[in-house]
């Protein structure tokens, strides 16, 4: 009975183990990402949970390929977005991690401001995703969350 429990114990920990990568990041019940969906033609998200300055991670599901975004409300106000990859270091698949009012690429360590997303891009920038305010929502197409497929 023991032996069993131990064990059961060491599966639990190799599971863990499994769910937490290399770079800090949680997969599963316990992932950064909270799932999307369409309405109509479009992703909708409400502005007010949006505002606090924190970086948002969601994935809409493109067919066969989850495409990972994040949203922030930076110093400025402005609300931005992004696919959570880059030119240069997608292939890794390790994404963007949130210090203040930066964003830092989990890959490479290079650091962004989050007032120039959406400004900037190429290279390790975060891949823009465009969007716009319509009332209480920010809204961002099907079709330019398609666009980012490539990435993931």
């Amino acid at each position: 009975m023991v032996r069993n429990i131990v064990s059961f114990m060491m599966v639990l920990v190799i599971l863990c183990g499994v769910l937490i990568t290399s770079d800090g990041h949680a997969f599963g019940l316990f992932g950064r990402y909270k799932s999307v969906s369409a309405v109509g033609d479009d992703v909708r998200l409400p502005v007010k949970a949006l505002d606090d300055g924190k970086a948002h991670y969601y994935v809409y599901k493109g067919g066969q390929t989850d495409i990972k975004f994040f949203v922030v409300t930076s110093s400025d106000g402005v609300l931005r977005a992004a696919f959570d990859a880059c030119d240069v270091c997608f292939l890794s698949k390790k994404g963007y991690s949130q210090d203040g009012e930066f964003m830092i690429c989990n890959n490479c360590g290079m650091r962004f401001h989050s007032s120039q997303i959406n400004m900037q891009e190429g290279g390790c920038n975060p891949a823009p995703l465009y969007r716009e305010t319509v009332g209480e929502d920010l809204v961002i197409k099907i079709e330019d969350l398609l666009s980012g497929s490539r990435y993931f």
